[in-house]
């Protein structure tokens, strides 16, 4: 079975249990079950991804600035509300695209909730 990266990006103080909710909705709309957690460095700190990563069972692996940034132009998701805020028009798929590697693709687009959005990425073949 290939990887599937579940990448998360999420307001500062979003809850674990809407971060678990929103990845689930993923999973089920994908037909498929995340094996990582990618979120981006900035929030990496912040309780919400961590909890939700050991709530799920999932490692939380922490995406570099960089990553996300060298990311953006493969994101088919814009967010002007992502940009004004972190200066990423996308964070969530960026994060799952940085962690599948180089040839990963999008399994599914991102999808949102209230303060948290999830986008779901493998790698190649």
């Amino acid at each position: 079975m290939r990887e599937v990266v579940a990448g998360i990006g999420c307001r500062p103080l979003c809850a674990a249990q809407e971060i678990e909710a929103l990845l689930r909705r993923a999973e089920a709309l994908a037909g498929c079950r995340a094996t990582r957690l990618a979120v981006p460095e900035f929030r990496a700190g912040t309780a919400g991804p961590r909890e939700a990563a050991g709530r799920l069972g999932l490692p939380i692996q922490p995406v570099p600035r960089v990553a996300l940034e060298a990311e953006q132009p493969r994101c088919p998701t814009h967010s002007a509300a992502s940009l004004r805020a972190t200066g990423l028009a996308s964070v969530a798929e960026a994060a799952a695209l940085a962690l599948a590697g180089p040839g990963g693709r999008l399994v599914l687009p991102r999808i949102a909730s209230a303060n948290a959005t999830c986008a779901l990425a493998t790698g190649p073949a």
